[in-house]
């Protein structure tokens, strides 16, 4: 058997959530996925209610393993901007995601092939190194690795819409 060459990278799909774009800025955020994905896209955009004046767009995408972190890459850091990256888990691969807002910047998180969190087992370690003896300074660095603080300010913006198609379904009990 043979590795993959560039050509036989093995695929990858995901999703591209923008929670909140200013209308000038959505041309720029389609040309920017375009350029990620290496053709065009067109999005279709839709009032965001929880701010005004603001749209929302889902787009779901294919291309090569590492697309998401591309897609991710080409988002972050524009003002104004609430987005999340997906990128599913594939064969031998743990999936990936991305969330950015303009208060906290962007966070990463591995998936699993179930859609779960995965918090490598240096990342726990470090947090009780840091935490001590501290149970609220460990509750804090593991909600930290979790990305709770961007999930805790973008569901605003996923809940904003009675007809939004996409459910949340990462809280239980």
């Amino acid at each position: 058997m043979t590795a993959p060459t560039a050509r036989q990278a093995s695929p990858a799909r995901g999703v591209i959530y923008v929670h909140s774009a200013p209308k000038a800025m959505c041309p720029h955020v389609e040309w920017a996925v375009g350029r990620a994905l290496e053709r065009a896209v067109n999005f279709d955009w839709a009032g965001q209610p929880a701010l005004d004046g603001a749209l929302r767009t889902e787009f779901y995408w294919e291309g090569e393993r590492g697309t998401g972190a591309a897609i991710a890459s080409a988002l972050h850091g524009w003002e104004q901007l609430r987005f999340e990256v997906t990128e599913d888990a594939g064969s031998g691969s743990d999936g990936s995601r991305w969330m950015h807002t303009p208060s906290l910047g962007i966070v990463w998180v591995q998936i699993d092939s179930a859609g779960n969190m995965v918090v490598p087992e240096d990342r726990i370690r470090s947090a009780m190194a840091r935490a001590g003896t501290d149970a609220l300074e460990l509750h804090r660095e593991l909600r930290l690795a979790l990305g709770q603080e961007w999930d805790d300010e973008l569901d605003v913006y996923r809940y904003a819409s009675d007809f939004a198609p996409v459910v949340w379904l990462h809280k239980t009990g």
